[in-house]
């Protein structure tokens, strides 16, 4: 229970990937540089380095392989902050419920087929009340259970 609590507090905290501005196509560093006016020597001159430097980094930020700490320099210099999450695509909690359901399913897919192989096939309207079962005790045991 309270380990939902925590999740449910936690999806609260990050929102989805809908709240998420999506990334100019130019990359952030180019499109707040071009915002402010300001020229690739310009940046330079305040980052420290070299105006092809500059270059490479709007580039490398533009196709996913800038690191933080570049960006953070490059951030600071155009008086930005560079604000880091991962946001779920959905709720935590429901990624959770989700697994343990998915497993929940498959491990009794299994003992129905050994069962109907034997001639003793379960009654179609409990095997939902079986996954229930089965998803609740999975929820309520150690989490690292559902992530094999």
């Amino acid at each position: 229970m309270l380990r939902a609590l925590a999740l449910k507090q936690l999806d609260s905290a990050l929102g989805t990937s809908a709240n998420a501005p999506a990334r100019p196509k130019v990359g952030w560093l180019r499109a707040i540089r071009n915002g402010l006016g300001m020229t690739t020597r310009q940046l330079a001159a305040r980052v420290g380095v070299t105006q092809a430097a500059v270059m490479d980094a709007e580039s490398a930020e533009a196709r996913n392989d800038i690191t933080l700490a570049t960006l953070q320099r490059y951030a600071t210099a155009l008086g930005c902050d560079v604000v880091y999450v991962l946001r779920p695509r959905r709720p935590l909690l429901e990624a959770v419920e989700a697994q343990a359901d998915l497993i929940a399913r498959t491990e009794l897919a299994r003992v129905r087929h050994s069962m109907a192989l034997e001639a003793q096939a379960t009654d179609p309207t409990s095997i939902e009340s079986q996954v229930e079962g089965l998803r609740r005790q999975l929820l309520a045991g150690k989490p690292s259970r559902l992530w094999k």
